[in-house]
Protein backbone atom coordinates (compact mmCIF):
# COMPACT_ATOMS: atom_id res chain seq x y z
CA UNK A 1 0.00 0.00 0.00
CA UNK A 2 1.69 3.37 -0.83
CA UNK A 3 1.60 6.10 2.05
CA UNK A 4 -0.15 8.94 1.97
CA UNK A 5 1.12 11.79 0.03
CA UNK A 6 1.17 14.53 3.06
CA UNK A 7 1.83 13.51 6.36
CA UNK A 8 2.99 16.57 8.71
CA UNK A 9 5.02 16.71 11.56
CA UNK A 10 4.36 19.43 14.81
CA UNK A 11 6.74 20.19 17.61
CA UNK A 12 5.02 21.22 21.13
CA UNK A 13 7.17 22.20 23.31
CA UNK A 14 5.52 20.96 27.03
CA UNK A 15 8.21 21.32 29.55
CA UNK A 16 11.59 22.46 30.75
CA UNK A 17 14.11 20.21 32.52
CA UNK A 18 17.19 21.12 34.40
CA UNK A 19 19.89 18.57 33.68
CA UNK A 20 23.02 18.65 34.84
CA UNK A 21 22.80 22.46 34.72
CA UNK A 22 21.60 22.90 32.08
CA UNK A 23 17.80 23.45 30.58
CA UNK A 24 16.32 20.92 28.58
CA UNK A 25 13.31 21.27 26.78
CA UNK A 26 10.78 18.80 26.27
CA UNK A 27 8.81 18.01 23.05
CA UNK A 28 6.02 15.99 22.05
CA UNK A 29 5.15 15.17 18.62
CA UNK A 30 1.52 15.79 16.51
CA UNK A 31 1.17 13.50 13.45
CA UNK A 32 -1.43 14.64 10.75
CA UNK A 33 -2.33 11.63 9.06
CA UNK A 34 -5.27 11.36 6.49
CA UNK A 35 -6.68 8.55 8.43
CA UNK A 36 -6.01 9.95 12.43
CA UNK A 37 -4.61 12.46 13.90
CA UNK A 38 -1.36 10.48 16.19
CA UNK A 39 0.68 12.07 19.15
CA UNK A 40 4.15 10.56 20.22
CA UNK A 41 4.34 10.85 23.58
CA UNK A 42 2.33 13.05 26.34
CA UNK A 43 5.05 15.19 28.13
CA UNK A 44 3.73 16.13 31.84
CA UNK A 45 0.92 17.71 33.23
CA UNK A 46 1.72 18.06 36.95
CA UNK A 47 5.62 18.37 39.52
CA UNK A 48 6.67 15.50 41.27
CA UNK A 49 8.65 15.28 44.49
CA UNK A 50 10.61 12.23 42.79
CA UNK A 51 11.65 14.49 40.08
CA UNK A 52 12.05 18.27 41.97
CA UNK A 53 15.81 17.95 41.57
CA UNK A 54 15.37 18.80 37.71
CA UNK A 55 13.27 21.68 38.55
CA UNK A 56 10.82 21.36 35.85
CA UNK A 57 8.78 24.05 34.05
CA UNK A 58 5.80 22.86 32.67
CA UNK A 59 3.10 23.74 29.84
CA UNK A 60 0.97 21.48 29.93
CA UNK A 61 -1.19 20.05 26.76
CA UNK A 62 -4.56 20.33 28.31
CA UNK A 63 -3.44 24.01 29.46
CA UNK A 64 -2.53 25.01 25.54
CA UNK A 65 -4.16 26.21 22.33
CA UNK A 66 -4.43 22.03 21.98
CA UNK A 67 -7.53 20.19 21.01
CA UNK A 68 -7.10 17.20 23.06
CA UNK A 69 -10.12 15.46 21.99
CA UNK A 70 -8.74 15.83 18.47
CA UNK A 71 -5.91 13.00 18.99
CA UNK A 72 -6.79 9.41 17.56
CA UNK A 73 -3.93 7.64 18.90
CA UNK A 74 -1.15 7.79 21.60
CA UNK A 75 2.21 6.42 20.85
CA UNK A 76 5.13 6.06 23.84
CA UNK A 77 8.29 6.09 22.59
CA UNK A 78 8.78 4.89 26.32
CA UNK A 79 8.03 5.38 30.23
CA UNK A 80 9.78 7.82 31.38
CA UNK A 81 7.84 10.29 33.29
CA UNK A 82 8.63 13.08 31.59
CA UNK A 83 7.15 11.21 28.40
CA UNK A 84 3.89 9.55 29.57
CA UNK A 85 3.14 12.13 32.31
CA UNK A 86 -0.02 13.21 30.07
CA UNK A 87 -1.43 10.07 28.96
CA UNK A 88 -3.93 10.46 31.63
CA UNK A 89 -5.47 13.33 29.54
CA UNK A 90 -6.07 9.87 26.73
CA UNK A 91 -7.86 7.81 29.16
CA UNK A 92 -9.78 5.50 26.59
CA UNK A 93 -7.91 6.11 23.82
CA UNK A 94 -5.01 3.68 22.29
CA UNK A 95 -2.02 4.29 23.62
CA UNK A 96 0.92 2.20 21.53
CA UNK A 97 3.78 1.01 23.34
CA UNK A 98 6.27 -1.65 22.82
CA UNK A 99 5.24 -5.29 25.48
CA UNK A 100 9.05 -4.99 26.80
CA UNK A 101 8.65 -0.96 27.51
CA UNK A 102 5.43 -1.86 29.34
CA UNK A 103 6.47 -4.57 31.39
CA UNK A 104 10.04 -2.60 32.82
CA UNK A 105 7.82 0.31 33.79
CA UNK A 106 5.90 -1.59 35.55
CA UNK A 107 8.23 -4.22 37.33
CA UNK A 108 11.20 -2.27 37.42
CA UNK A 109 12.55 0.03 40.74
CA UNK A 110 12.61 3.57 40.37
CA UNK A 111 12.09 3.66 36.57
CA UNK A 112 9.90 6.07 36.04
CA UNK A 113 6.29 7.44 38.05
CA UNK A 114 4.06 4.46 38.13
CA UNK A 115 1.10 6.68 38.81
CA UNK A 116 1.65 8.17 35.41
CA UNK A 117 2.22 5.07 33.58
CA UNK A 118 -1.29 3.13 34.94
CA UNK A 119 -3.85 6.07 35.41
CA UNK A 120 -7.46 5.00 35.93
CA UNK A 121 -8.84 3.84 32.00
CA UNK A 122 -5.52 3.56 30.45
CA UNK A 123 -5.72 1.38 27.37
CA UNK A 124 -2.17 0.07 26.25
CA UNK A 125 -1.64 -1.54 22.71
CA UNK A 126 1.30 -3.69 23.21
CA UNK A 127 3.67 -4.06 20.54
CA UNK A 128 6.46 -6.41 19.65
CA UNK A 129 9.19 -5.56 17.42
CA UNK A 130 7.52 -3.77 14.04
CA UNK A 131 4.08 -2.43 13.49
CA UNK A 132 2.19 -0.27 10.85
CA UNK A 133 0.94 1.80 12.66
CA UNK A 134 -1.37 3.28 10.08
CA UNK A 135 -0.63 3.79 6.06
CA UNK A 136 2.93 4.93 5.94
CA UNK A 137 3.87 5.31 9.77
CA UNK A 138 5.24 2.27 11.51
CA UNK A 139 6.82 2.04 14.97
CA UNK A 140 10.22 0.01 14.86
CA UNK A 141 11.66 -1.18 18.33
CA UNK A 142 15.08 0.64 19.12
CA UNK A 143 17.20 -0.55 22.50
CA UNK A 144 19.26 1.91 24.12
CA UNK A 145 18.01 4.33 25.84
CA UNK A 146 15.91 1.41 27.44
CA UNK A 147 15.47 -2.03 26.42
CA UNK A 148 11.87 -1.11 24.92
CA UNK A 149 12.11 2.39 23.53
CA UNK A 150 10.84 2.56 19.83
CA UNK A 151 10.68 5.40 17.65
CA UNK A 152 7.51 6.33 14.78
CA UNK A 153 8.76 6.12 11.14
CA UNK A 154 7.34 7.94 8.83
CA UNK A 155 7.77 6.63 5.07
CA UNK A 156 7.14 8.02 1.85
CA UNK A 157 8.27 8.55 -1.70
CA UNK A 158 11.97 9.60 -0.59
CA UNK A 159 13.89 9.04 2.77
CA UNK A 160 11.62 8.57 5.70
CA UNK A 161 10.99 10.94 8.82
CA UNK A 162 11.78 9.70 12.09
CA UNK A 163 10.26 10.40 15.71
CA UNK A 164 13.16 9.18 17.99
CA UNK A 165 11.87 10.30 21.46
CA UNK A 166 15.06 9.39 23.82
CA UNK A 167 16.36 6.29 21.21
CA UNK A 168 18.66 9.71 20.79
CA UNK A 169 18.90 12.83 22.95
CA UNK A 170 21.73 15.37 21.15
CA UNK A 171 22.80 15.28 17.71
CA UNK A 172 26.28 13.86 18.52
CA UNK A 173 24.60 10.65 19.11
CA UNK A 174 23.26 10.55 15.48
CA UNK A 175 26.26 11.88 14.39
CA UNK A 176 28.36 8.55 15.82
CA UNK A 177 25.63 5.80 16.57
CA UNK A 178 26.77 4.00 19.87
CA UNK A 179 23.58 2.08 20.57
CA UNK A 180 21.43 -0.66 18.36
CA UNK A 181 18.82 2.18 18.43
CA UNK A 182 21.09 4.76 16.88
CA UNK A 183 22.46 2.55 14.52
CA UNK A 184 19.46 1.09 13.61
CA UNK A 185 17.85 4.83 13.28
CA UNK A 186 20.91 5.97 10.55
CA UNK A 187 20.07 2.86 9.13
CA UNK A 188 17.23 3.76 7.49
CA UNK A 189 19.11 6.97 5.79
CA UNK A 190 16.22 9.19 7.07
CA UNK A 191 15.37 12.44 5.66
CA UNK A 192 15.01 14.00 9.48
CA UNK A 193 14.72 12.79 13.01
CA UNK A 194 12.89 14.22 15.57
CA UNK A 195 14.41 14.23 19.32
CA UNK A 196 11.88 14.98 21.89
CA UNK A 197 14.67 17.23 23.90
CA UNK A 198 15.98 19.60 20.82
CA UNK A 199 13.94 22.25 19.48
CA UNK A 200 14.72 21.45 15.69
CA UNK A 201 15.04 18.27 14.11
CA UNK A 202 18.54 16.44 13.32
CA UNK A 203 19.33 15.97 9.55
CA UNK A 204 22.11 13.97 7.66
CA UNK A 205 25.62 16.42 7.95
CA UNK A 206 24.35 18.43 11.19
CA UNK A 207 27.73 18.97 13.05
CA UNK A 208 25.97 21.03 16.01
CA UNK A 209 24.27 19.58 19.12
CA UNK A 210 21.60 22.01 20.57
Amino acid sequence: MNPPAAIRVTAIRVAELLAEGEAMPVYVHVIDHPEGRVLVDTGMTQLHPAVADMEPRIYPLNEQDFDIDSVDIVVNTHLHFDHCGGNHLFAGKPVYVQRQELDDARNQDDYTIPEWVDPPGMEYVTVDSEFELLPGIRLVQTPGHTRGSQVVVIDGDGPPTVIAGDTAVFFDELDNPRTEGQQLIRSLNPAMVWLSHADTPWKPGASVSP
